[in-house]
């Protein structure tokens, strides 16, 4: 049995909260974990958005047991969610499960340079906003004749995929960021120190934030141009 010791409760309420808004998109989603020396990686893709979602947590210790090898695996996220204990701040990672296409195709480790361009977090939220009360105002205007799945899906992907600010990062990256809880004010930090920033290397785009990061490809995650780990 592996045990993850965080480094804190606070540590673990936010990675449960984080899975259980996963699983709210998705019950039977599965999650990627890697660890090294003290840090936690969490991989999921909420379905829709097209975007992969990184939570990062911080550890108390590498391994229960003494172990000093590197953690890679994909679980369940909800028998993951089930083993955390707040109080205790100590997950117990459950047995693998077949991972899905998207958990062999993560962002690169390394190469990340600052993408200028970016709006400040309130108005990347009010761009939220709008989009979805676009969605809402022109799929509630359709006739019922023309409510279909495709034509649902073609507004979807006009609206979402606009670019954010003077970025190339999709609206629905940031949808997601904030779907996941991501955009949000944090206590103790500074107004800047609370704002996202953008990253680029290669073909993905990074929204990163104190909260997590959302991570998606120009090329979108279908396309298998970038090499599988």
């Amino acid at each position: 049995m592996t045990v993850l010791h965080l480094a804190d409760e606070g540590e673990a309420a936010d990675l449960a909260a984080f899975l259980s808004r996963l699983l709210h998109y998705d019950r039977g989603a599965a999650v990627r974990l890697q660890a090294a020396g003290t840090a936690l990686a969490v991989f999921g893709r909420p379905p829709s958005f097209e975007v992969l979602a990184i939570r990062a947590a911080r550890l108390a210790k590498p391994y229960e047991n003494g172990l000093d090898i590197t953690l890679d695996v994909t679980v369940s996220a909800g028998e993951l969610l089930e083993t955390i204990d707040e109080s205790a701040a100590t997950v117990v990672v459950p047995d693998a499960v077949t991972g899905p296409p998207w958990a062999g195709v993560l962002p690169p480790r390394g190469g990340w340079r600052r993408v200028a361009g970016l709006p400040a977090q309130e108005t990347v939220r009010a761009r939220v906003a709008e989009a979805v009360a676009e969605f809402r105002s022109r799929t509630g205007e359709l006739a019922p004749e023309r409510r279909t799945r495709t034509e649902l899906d073609r507004i979807g992907r006009e609206i979402w995929s606009r670019p954010v600010g003077d970025t190339a990062l999709p609206v629905r990256a940031a949808h997601a960021a904030q779907s996941l809880g991501f955009l949000r004010p944090t206590r103790g930090r500074t107004a800047e120190e609370q704002e996202p920033a953008l990253f680029s290397s290669g073909a993905w785009l990074r929204l990163r934030t104190p909260y997590g990061s959302i991570a998606v490809r120009r090329a979108g995650l279908g396309a298998l141009d970038v090499s599988v780990r």
